[in-house]
């Protein structure tokens, strides 16, 4: 199999692992920069070039595009898909999960628990806004924000009003949620692989910190999810169409409540806190569906 992975830099640590699984395996594997490749679209004729050449060939594509760049990265990943190249997770549905409020929309409508939010069009009544989600103390999430970035702890009602109102005058497009106490600065990643968890770790923000983000100095632990936790991990990836997802929960006195659904999640925090190949199993995936896909056309 001609194996094609989508990443800025092939020497980050998820980018090298998925080629070297995919090598041990005996397939050919390249990785790509999706902001160097230029696509080129006429009737009946779709075609893409890198640094000059043209693309030809691939069987499968697997992405890794940051989500500063999702446009064009997901534009790329698209043109992959209409040149019938198998996606390990479809430009469409790294999209939806890339939009923070389309997602928790989607994830509500699926039935999925998730912390209390509030959006709106720079509204002026933040009082009511932190009535209707019970009181302070309050997360107020940038929409743009990444790995902790954006988020800020709102601990009394005057705070929160303060933060909100500072976001509002930026123009910033923010969403507030309700503070879960009972997490205790900790929330749980868990790795789906083709509709199954393959790993579950547990991350704690450093002391001080109520973000558990691994990029913020927070730490990774083992896990073994409960079957509530696992259930709601894959039908919220499912939510998003998203094969391989990192989902994100926290646990609360009504049950996990769903924060995100990663549609790029790192490796090395997972697999190390699980000594888990969890590269291989996205390998394994791609092979599944590349061989199915195959099959189907030699039967058509």
């Amino acid at each position: 199999m001609k194996l094609a992975i989508l990443s800025r830099k092939s020497d980050l640590y998820s980018t090298r692992r998925l080629k070297e699984a995919g090598e041990e395996r005996g397939h050919e594997v390249h990785v790509i920069d999706h902001l160097q490749c230029d696509i080129m679209i006429e009737q009946n004729a779709l075609a893409m070039y890198y640094q000059g050449q043209k693309l030809t060939d691939y069987d499968a594509v697997i992405p890794r595009i940051g989500a500063s760049v999702t446009f064009y990265g997901t534009a790329v990943l698209r043109q992959f898909e209409m040149m019938d190249v198998f996606s390990a997770n479809r430009s469409i549905a790294i999209t939806r999960s890339r939009d923070k409020l389309r997602s928790l929309q989607m994830l509500a409508a699926a039935g999925l628990d998730l912390p209390k939010t509030a959006f709106t069009n720079y509204s002026k009544e933040e009082k009511q806004i932190i009535q209707n989600l019970g009181g302070a103390p309050l997360i107020v999430k940038l929409l743009e924000g990444t790995q902790g970035l954006g988020v800020v702890l709102a601990e009394t009602i005057k705070a929160a009003k303060s933060v909100i109102e500072a976001f509002h005058g930026l123009k910033a497009r923010i969403i507030v949620q309700e503070f879960i106490k009972e997490a205790k600065a900790s929330d749980i990643r868990a790795f789906i692989v083709d509709g199954e968890v393959v790993g579950a770790m547990k991350r704690t923000g450093k002391e001080g910190e109520f973000r558990s983000n691994l990029h913020r100095g927070g730490s990774a632990e083992l896990i073994r999810l409960k079957r509530s936790e696992k259930a709601a991990a894959i039908k919220a990836a499912a939510a998003m169409g998203l094969h391989i997802a990192g989902v994100d929960m926290l646990q609360s006195d009504r049950g996990p409540l769903i924060l995100e659904v990663n549609s790029s999640p790192g490796l090395e925090g997972i697999e190390t806190a699980t000594e888990k190949d969890i590269a291989g199993k996205i390998i394994e995936f791609v092979e599944r569906n590349y061989q199915n896909k195959r099959g189907r056309k030699k039967n058509a």
